[in-house]
């Protein structure tokens, strides 16, 4: 596939992810940190995200596993949880880390592990997206 092409998918991609509301202006501020010297800058900011996550989204599902709950080690968690995810622009998933938050001060452990699933289908939904937007993002510089 040509370059051209290969821009324009990738150009779609990402503005599509701002459309549908996975991403908000945080991954623009991001973006405008990338330059020549390091062209996959956010690439491997959202990496470590990713990686870093794991322990946290661990910790949260051990603390809804354990009775009773304790609800302010949850809302801790999903404070820190929510921070990584702000840092990187992760909008949808920003949004359901607040409700559980409610569900938190509300003592509610059913919205807390409901909220919580939804969480990891954004999650996951948003790593698919991000990884397909990359490797075109990636193509694209390397067709020349």
């Amino acid at each position: 596939m040509d370059k051209t092409r290969l821009q324009q998918q990738a150009f779609f991609m990402r503005n599509s992810l701002f459309e549908q509301g996975f991403l908000d202006d945080q991954f623009i501020q991001l973006e405008e940190l990338q330059d020549d010297i390091n062209p996959n800058f956010v690439e491997e900011i959202v990496i470590l995200f990713y990686s870093d996550s794991v322990r946290l989204v661990y910790k949260i599902e051990q603390a809804l596993m354990n009775k009773p709950t304790n609800f302010a080690k949850l809302d801790d968690y999903m404070h820190q949880f929510k921070g990584s995810c702000s840092s990187i622009g992760a909008k949808k998933v920003r949004n359901e880390c607040n409700i559980f938050n409610e569900y938190c001060a509300a003592e509610n452990s059913e919205g807390c592990f409901r909220t919580f699933q939804q969480i990891k289908q954004e999650y996951t939904i948003l790593k698919k997206k991000l990884e397909t937007y990359f490797q075109l993002a990636r193509e694209a510089a390397q067709n020349k």
